[in-house]
């Protein structure tokens, strides 16, 4: 039976080909503006590592005359804690107390304005109520603030040395006044660290205190030195500023002949590298995008309008881009890379249908006005569903939020960009390239395709006789997808094989003379200077990382920039043809380095984000008595160290020697003990977690508690987050599709397409032992957009063919072998636009692989069981409606 005669105009409604068939010269001319404007918003574009996030934290450091860490705790922490534990966006409140000295840390939401809080901070503090005679200082730190380039300063080794004109007292003051002052006013330089300058003589007047020494030390491959670190402008361009720096430092050096500058960070190579390789895995995945579609089209006209529509969009984008002022980093990055063979499927089908009516004999004019119409509701729906899908991505709130504001609102802009090349460039230029083909131009390949499709209209009629074998299989597909995620290690982040890395250790504080001792040896007080016994500890860390294999430099602080003398770092490059690959260095290091009485030592990966510093596992365990949270926090540790995988377990934080108290850390108004650890390549941070978890149950008494933090928390908001952007994205599909399609029934047969790519993406990752972690979780987001993308197809053929007034299951056996070209065009680009990325080649890899796999093995399954399932539970929930409403409203 015929529709109201509403439909066809709604259907018409979409149909934005006429206006630009109408006016051909102006639709060329508009995208060749926006190609000329995409250029140029791509050259405009700056280079980072991350998104430019601020992580504000404000420190304050009290000092009094406190003579124990308890004494300190009550008169300084728990005042300054609670007058400033109700500022507005504060996330969490950490402390340190220490013999005289009080360092409480406030972690503010991320986004929030660093200076603002740091003024808030600053009034608060002038109405707490501090003993009489104490001092307190205010710093304003964003953990996201890494330097973009450091360089040593060291005296020239060249030179003869002499001592009393070359101390670093003196190299200290040459580089404040002549190198420091000309790097800061470089364009796109925030500030300039200057590391290593030797630390003002202490008071013998002042009280005995084992505060941290305000300053650190630097060194650079053995040798004493200062360092300058570059943080750059968050507009800036990071390999502009470095390549800046680089130039100034050389002529710098040529007029400094007896100081060394020598580069010891950068965070420019792996920038650039990554960068590279990305780009090179998106030509690589447009080549082969546009190599599979000839077959199927047989026309290499056809294939040109296809594939020139992957340049376009991904200049369109750039477009958008620029104007939400993102940067090509990771994130976007990994965006571009994800949508390169899927913003070729709008045009594919575009090009396939048209193809196809000229085929049959229409001009082409005929074909482009006939096809569009026919087409334009299903490629319509099918980019309103990914823009349901991720454009709530780009609108999460957050750490996550902010992270991902990129990656949504960059891959939304390539499909709406996609979808008005596919309604408006495509067929103006069909137009001009298409003409009628002989039919004896390709017999061989019409007849091999002609076999194909019979093959497949047999399978399906099949398939329409046999309906609840079909459904049992999807059933049993879903399961056995659900049945597989178990045994999929959970991640967070992949390991990257950077060729670099950090060695950090904690040195023990030292012991703190009674005020009698010190009455009777006064002297006793200017022995006491633990950023020296640090420094010791850290050439022993140097002797042992000089030997491990491939190490080029290392680059060591002494000391860290929240004023903690005892906790010091070790940066460590590899040289590019280092013989095995980083992990394993670091593998071989930790059984190297030697034990620390008191201290710790961790050999870490560069963080994903610099916030500190913080292994992937690493939890609070909290209590109020101190000597019951500390004996607890030994037996975990003890216990952790025996279970395989873990490495590098240390406490940190409240601490009791020799029945002393030495430092008490509180997290959140509780006192606190870190156990944190990282992980060997078997074992994935979900396991570790629940082996930590399971851990703690036979160990921590009644009132001590275990708080995950790390990528163990991350990970879990990650997840949280994720689970109800789906739900929420899930739900704007369906009404999307409901308001597209003005029923019910076609928009529920396509949401059940959503399922059938579990079972694909879960043995894909599972055979390539990839983590579902968060960048496999992005994969599993764009297949929920892929996934109903084949079933628009097919659903809204066979609503059309049914409206022209065929049975259901001719129009069944009608639309599928029409619509199965389309399908394994566009599905064959993706997964080949994905082979690139999934293939761990150049740097970077690690990080884009699990995403392509997930989406890859999704597509496969999801699209074998479309050209199926969807049919038949077309036919089943079409069975459940009312005969009468099937002849009047079905579409």
């Amino acid at each position: 039976m015929q529709q109201p005669p509403q439909k066809p105009k709604f259907r018409e409604f979409f149909n934005i080909s006429r206006l630009a068939i109408a006016f051909p010269k102006l639709t060329i001319g508009f995208w060749l503006a926006v190609t000329v404007a995409g250029i140029m918003a791509f050259s405009s574009l700056k280079y980072a590592l991350f998104p430019d996030i601020a992580f504000p934290v404000v420190v304050v450091n009290a000092q009094a005359q406190t003579q124990t860490a308890t004494a300190t705790e009550q008169t300084l922490t728990q005042p300054i804690e609670q007058a400033l534990r109700s500022l507005p966006n504060v996330d969490n409140v950490r402390s340190s107390s220490y013999p005289g000295q009080s360092a409480v840390s406030l972690s503010f939401r991320v986004g929030t304005a660093l200076e603002a809080s740091s003024r808030a901070v600053e009034t608060a503090m002038q109405s707490v109520s501090l003993p009489q005679g104490s001092t307190f200082r205010v710093i304003p730190l964003n953990l996201n603030e890494s330097a973009a380039v450091s360089y040593a300063i060291l005296w020239s080794l060249a030179k003869p040395i002499d001592s009393s004109s070359r101390s670093l007292s003196d190299l200290s003051k040459l580089a404040n006044e002549q190198i420091v002052p000309e790097i800061a006013a470089l364009p796109g330089v925030l500030n300039v660290n200057l590391l290593g300058e030797p630390a003002a003589p202490a008071d013998p007047s002042s009280i005995p205190t084992a505060a941290p020494a305000v300053g650190t030390l630097v060194r650079f491959n053995g040798n004493d030195a200062l360092s300058f670190q570059v943080v750059k402008r968050g507009s800036a361009n990071t390999l502009e500023v470095v390549e800046a720096v680089n130039q100034e430092v050389a002529r710098l050096q040529s007029t400094l002949p007896d100081v060394q500058l020598s580069l010891a960070a950068t965070q420019a190579d792996y920038i650039r590298n990554a960068t590279t390789s990305t780009i090179e895995a998106l030509v690589e995945a447009i080549a082969l995008a546009i190599i599979v579609i000839f077959p199927f089209l047989r026309n290499w006209k056809a294939t040109f309008i296809s594939a020139i529509s992957i340049p376009i969009s991904l200049l369109g984008t750039f477009i958008a881009m620029a104007f939400f002022e993102f940067n090509l980093e990771t994130i976007t990055l990994l965006a571009l890379a994800l949508v390169v063979g899927n913003v070729v499927d709008d045009a594919i089908v575009e090009v396939e249908n048209i193809s196809r009516h000229i085929e049959n004999g229409e001009t082409p004019k005929q074909a482009a006005l006939h096809a569009t119409d026919e087409i334009g509701l299903a490629v319509t729906a099918t980019t309103f569903t990914n823009v349901a899908v991720f454009l709530p991505i780009g609108l999460m709130g957050g750490v996550v939020g902010q992270f991902f504001k990129p990656f949504g609102i960059t891959v939304t802009a390539s499909m709406v960009t996609s979808l008005l090349v596919a309604r408006t460039l495509v067929p103006v230029l069909s137009l001009y390239l298409l003409k009628r083909q002989p039919e004896q131009s390709a017999p061989r390949v019409g007849r091999v395709w002609s076999y194909f499709d019979e093959a497949y209209r047999t399978l399906l009629r099949w398939s329409l006789r046999h309906r609840w074998i079909v459904v049992g299989i999807a059933i049993l597909s879903l399961v056995g997808g659900l049945a597989i995620v178990p045994f999929i290690p959970q991640g967070f982040i992949p390991k990257l094989d950077r060729g670099e890395f950090n060695v950090r250790y904690t040195a023990p504080l030292p012991q703190i003379p009674s005020r009698e001792a010190l009455a009777a040896d006064p002297s006793l007080l200017a022995q006491i200077n633990p950023l020296q016994d640090s420094l010791a500890v850290a050439k022993q860390l140097e002797d042992a990382v000089r030997k491990a294999p491939g190490v080029e430099t290392i680059f060591t602080t002494v000391g860290s920039r929240e004023g903690e003398p005892n906790k010091g770092l070790l940066y460590v490059k590899l040289s590019d043809d280092r013989p095995i690959p980083t992990a394993q260095v670091q593998d071989q290091l930790r059984a190297a380095l030697p034990q620390i009485a008191g201290g710790s030592t961790s050999v870490e990966d560069i963080p994903f984000v610099e916030v500190g510093s913080q292994k992937p596992l690493q939890a609070s365990i909290r209590g109020n008595d101190l000597t019951t949270l500390t004996t607890a926090a030994t037996a975990l540790k003890n216990k952790v160290q025996t279970l395989p995988g873990f490495v590098d377990v240390t406490l940190s934080g409240s601490t009791i020697t020799n029945n002393t108290i030495q430092q008490i850390d509180r997290r959140d108004g509780e006192r606190a003990v870190e156990i944190s650890a990282n992980l060997g390549e078997d074992l994935p941070l979900g396991d570790a977690t629940e082996q930590l978890v399971e851990a703690s149950k036979g160990i921590l008494p009644p009132g001590v508690t275990l708080n995950l933090g790390g990528d163990s928390a991350t990970s879990s908001q990650i997840f949280s987050s994720f689970g109800t952007t789906l739900a929420l994205s899930t739900l704007c599909i369906i009404v999307a599709l409901v308001a597209l399609f003005q029923n019910i029934l076609d928009p529920l047969v396509i949401a059940l397409s959503l399922p059938l790519a579990l079972i694909g993406a879960m043995l894909a990752l599972l055979f390539t032992r990839s983590d579902f972690g968060m960048v496999s979780l992005i994969g599993f987001v764009f297949l929920l957009g892929l996934a109903n993308k084949n079933a628009i197809l097919i659903v809204d053929y066979i609503s059309q063919l049914r409206r022209d007034g065929l049975d259901r299951s001719a129009a069944i056996l009608k639309a599928g072998p029409i619509r199965l070209r389309p399908i394994l065009m566009t599905t064959a680009s993706t997964i080949l636009g994905m082979a690139p990325l999934a293939l761990k080649f150049g740097a970077g890899a690690e990080l884009r692989s699990p995403m392509a796999v997930a989406i890859s093995g999704g597509l496969i399954t999801s699209t074998l069981l479309t050209l199926f399932v969807i049919p038949v539970v077309y036919t089943l929930l079409d069975d459940l409606k009312p005969k009468k409403l099937n002849r009047t409203t079905n579409p």
